[in-house]
């Protein structure tokens, strides 16, 4: 199996972002700064280049001498506003959210608002070409109103397809962009309902239906005596990309024999890799409060997507590099995580695209 690096690299640090052409100046006159920019979704463009979907993590400075959190929300009437909570209502054990304490039902509060900025690469992905800040993807819909997190693109036929994680009051969902360059999107609303993300596509139909990955989350699990429960992969189908419905026969179990992997989802929509689906997903091992996540693999059958040909989650396909970034030392916030957001076949290699520790954008490029 592909196991050989090539070469591996940061193609974009939170340094790299203008924050003077951010679209939340557009409402917030308050400072702000970039928490990550990360989990990037990846294709190729019709002109040959490569375009990353780049998650931009903005989040207010914060005067550490405040009792009270600043935080960003878009609202339906009044586009960007600012916020406050009482540091006392919150944990704040985790960096990228905080618990609220006082409601009965589990309740998040986030650090930073994430919005999508298309970064322009060459055909090699060795360098950007353009940041394409006119063309940034921000909340349209109150759906959207904490954010729109983690992009996964995928080329079908002639039309990009891209999923995001929409965050609200209201639901965690799934939400669908299309295009027809790779550049410009339209919405076309919430695909996948409450507590559904990491959702990827799959690049061609089979018996005529579109197929794609999910990962149903919440807070209720069933014991099992074998099995590890929690945040798992299923796969769903659908005959028109917006009506979704589960695929029984695929089972992506967590084995208690794989050890203290404590959930999987997905990562890079499925590739064409011989005669299998190529997926790339991540699992997360318990680690502090947001663990140790690394990239794994498995083939399906590409005819029947529902077979799993073959899995690997207790060797690690590709895992946080600490050598890319030492020299960001001063504004890390966490270790040993990866999260891979993206694939394509370019000649003899692979190229993977992949949120490095939450903050920057990672180029792997592994021999075939």
């Amino acid at each position: 199996m592909l196991n050989k690096i090539i070469e591996d690299y940061l193609i974009l640090e939170p340094a790299d972002i203008d924050l003077q052409r951010s679209p939340l100046r557009v409402g917030i006159k308050e400072e702000t700064f970039v928490l990550g920019t990360f989990n990037p979704g990846m294709e190729r463009l019709p002109n040959g280049n490569i375009v990353l979907m780049v998650r931009v993590a903005e989040a207010i400075t914060n005067n550490p001498e405040s009792k009270e959190h600043s935080y960003i929300r878009w609202d339906s009437k009044s586009g960007f506003v600012l916020e406050k909570l009482s540091y006392d209502d919150l944990d704040r054990s985790d960096p990228r959210k905080f618990i609220y304490k006082h409601n009965l039902n589990k309740t998040y509060c986030l650090t930073s608002f994430s919005w999508l900025l298309p970064v322009e690469l060459n055909s090699s992905a060795s360098e950007i070409v353009e940041i394409h800040y006119n063309k940034a993807i921000i909340p349209t819909n109150e759906y959207q109103e904490y954010g729109i997190e983690d992009a996964r693109i995928t080329k079908i036929d002639e039309t990009y397809y891209m999923t995001a994680c929409a965050v609200s009051s209201l639901r965690h969902s799934t939400v669908l962009y299309k295009s027809g360059n790779g550049l410009d999107y339209e919405y076309l609303g919430v695909i996948l309902d409450h507590q559904n993300k990491d959702m990827v596509l799959f690049a061609e139909k089979v018996d005529d239906f579109y197929y794609a990955l999910t990962r149903p989350i919440g807070d209720h699990y069933f014991y099992s005596k074998t099995n590890f429960v929690g945040p798992t992969i299923q796969m769903s189908k659908s005959p028109d990309l917006i009506h979704w419905a589960p695929v029984e026969e695929f089972k992506m179990r967590i084995y208690k024999k794989f050890g203290d992997i404590m959930k999987v989802g997905g990562g890079a929509p499925p590739i064409k890799y011989k005669d299998s689906w190529l997926v790339l997903f991540h699992t997360a091992n318990q680690k502090s409060n947001v663990g140790m996540y690394n990239t794994s693999y498995m083939l399906l059958d590409f005819a029947n997507p529902s077979i799993i040909k073959e899995v690997d989650l207790l060797t690690p396909f590709l895992s946080s590099n600490p050598e890319l970034t030492n020299h960001l030392d001063e504004i890390k916030y966490m270790d040993d995580v990866v999260f891979t957001t993206g694939a394509i076949i370019d000649k003899e290699s692979i190229v993977i695209a992949s949120g490095e520790l939450d903050l920057c954008c990672r180029i792997t490029k592994m021999m075939i």
